[in-house]
Parts: C-alpha cells; sequence; structure tokens
C-alpha cells in the first residue's frame, strides 16, 4: 500500500468538518451520518499517528499538525471546486465579474468592449465601477482592473499589464494653450492645475519625475473622480493629469493635447484575482489587456 497521500475519503470529512467547524454540518453537507464522518476522522488519525483535532467545551478545536493539514487541504480542494463548477457550467459560463475604477470603465474599457467581443468572445464580461480599491477577498468579484502599486494582498494573483505613464493634458481651445505648447513644463507656474481627490499626488510625482520643482505648482479646482477632472480639460477648463491610456484618443483625435508628453511611474495596470481561483479565463484576460494596453 502507498503512503504518500492520505485516505482520500477521510481526508475530505476532515476538510469539511474543519470549514464547517462541526462534525454535523459536514454530516450533512456529504449526505452521510454524524457517525460515519467520526469513523472517517478517527481512520485519518490513526494513519497519521497523531490527533487532529481536540475537545473544546461542546465543540471541535485544530490541533497545531490539524491546522497545517486542514490548510493543505484548501489548497487542494477550493481549487478543484472552482474548476469542477466551472466545468460543468460547460461553454454557457457565467460572465466574468470585473471590477474597476468608473474612470478606468468609462474612458477605456468601455470603448474596447467591441474590439473585446470581435477578437474574445469567450471572455465575457460583468463590469461593476469601484472607487475604492477592493478588499483582500476582492468580495463579489471575480477580478478587478486597477492602476496601483504594490504591496498587494498575499491572497492575490497579480497580472502586470503595463506600467502607468502619466502627464499634463489640456484642450486646444483653452486660452492659456497656444503660450504653453513649446514652452517648457516650468511654464505651469503660472497657472492653477485642476487636480483630482482620487490621485492627489500625481502632479507632485509628474514633477519629480522631469526634475521640476513641485513646490513651483500652484493646485486650482479639485473634482472627486479622475473621470470628472478629464472632461473639465476636454471642456477647456484648464490643465489636468492624467494617465496616458485613458486620453489616449482624446490626444489622437485633437479633443486634447499633451504639450510634454508622459512619464513612467511606479504604479502599474494590474489585472488582480484571488489566488484560490482557478478559472482559466483570469489569466486570458490579463493576457487580452496586456496586448490592449500596448
Amino acid at each position: 500500500m502507498r503512503h504518500d497521500l492520505p485516505p482520500l475519503n477521510a481526508l475530505r470529512a476532515f476538510e469539511a468538518v474543519a470549514r464547517l467547524d462541526g462534525v454535523s454540518r459536514a454530516a450533512e453537507e456529504l449526505h452521510v451520518t454524524h457517525g460515519a464522518v467520526s469513523r472517517q476522522l478517527r481512520q485519518l488519525e490513526e494513519a497519521l499517528g497523531a490527533a487532529l483535532f481536540v475537545r473544546e467545551g461542546r465543540g471541535l478545536a485544530l490541533t497545531p499538525l490539524g491546522r497545517r493539514l486542514h490548510a493543505a487541504a484548501s489548497d487542494a480542494f477550493d481549487p478543484l471546486r472552482a474548476t469542477w463548477a466551472e466545468l460543468r457550467r460547460g461553454p454557457q459560463q457565467a460572465p466574468l465579474v470585473l471590477g474597476c475604477p468608473g474612470s478606468i470603465l468609462a474612458r477605456w474599457m468601455i470603448p474596447r468592449l467591441d474590439r473585446l467581443a470581435r477578437e474574445r468572445p469567450d471572455l465575457q464580461l460583468h463590469l461593476s465601477a469601484n472607487e475604492t480599491r477592493p478588499d483582500a477577498q476582492l468580495a463579489g468579484l471575480d477580478a478587478a482592473l486597477m492602476i496601483a502599486t504594490p504591496p498587494f494582498p498575499m491572497d492575490w494573483q497579480v497580472h502586470a499589464l503595463a506600467t502607468e505613464r502619466i502627464g499634463p493634458v489640456l484642450s486646444p481651445r483653452w486660452p492659456g494653450a497656444e503660450t504653453l505648447v513649446g514652452a517648457r513644463p516650468r511654464a505651469l507656474a503660472d497657472h492653477a492645475l485642476l487636480q483630482t481627490a482620487s490621485r492627489p499626488q500625481a502632479w507632485r510625482e509628474w514633477a519629480t519625475r522631469i526634475d521640476l520643482d513641485p513646490d513651483t505648482l500652484r493646485m486650482g479646482t479639485r473634482f472627486d473622480r479622475l473621470y470628472y477632472l478629464l472632461e473639465a480639460a476636454a471642456a477647456g477648463l484648464g490643465i489636468a493629469i492624467a494617465p496616458e491610456p485613458l486620453v489616449a484618443e482624446d490626444i489622437a483625435s485633437g479633443r486634447l493635447i499633451a504639450p510634454w508628453g508622459f512619464v513612467d511611474t511606479d504604479a502599474q495596470w494590474v489585472l488582480c484575482a484571488s489566488k484560490r481561483s482557478a478559472n482559466p479565463r483570469i489569466g486570458q484576460l490579463a493576457e487580452w489587456l496586456r496586448q490592449a494596453l500596448v
């Protein structure tokens, strides 16, 4: 008899008891009797030669060895459950629930949904706008697209897509536009700059990157969302700071201009999902996004 794996039926019962915090709940989930689950636990402990649970009040508590085995069993069973669910759904899979900030959703993701449908019709999405960074559990989401800097939660798988690039943008119709085209960046000191509450340090970061003293810059109107900031700039209300992909089409159409181009920051465009997710479409979406951001 090989002993490189524990008795699998007994391990399944153990994982259910540890996860559900009780023999009765495990028996109900596994559709067996309370006594059958107890026998499986005894079999596993006998095979190991050590206790996995101890009595604690009217219930059970994992021993240190039990906690180690439970962690390993969860790492094995959770992806297996997810993969099995995906396989059972077959070709009619539920859309991936993708969260992203509203500005990315409106100015970058939505304009590319037609391209996604043509190139990857299997990657159907349900898009959800979220303005704050998702919690460590990515509650309610299969994945999240964002511009962020490490560290990231340990439970996330993080797909790096592209380095963030930012730069000043303004409408060519803005009254001061002609004086800035061809001028050095220090000319910005003569103007109050539009800013956003979601990225308050963006101007300072850009200025530092181009060796411009950030203390020479004057901040003007502040907007809650990056989307509103960029619409204000496009409407000729002033000079904004923006990630390049979010304004690339506006620059190409002449709606905005970027007199000094864009510079790299420490942030990245990333697609994040739970490490427990075994959904192959996460990696496929990451690869498509990576190509779309080029």
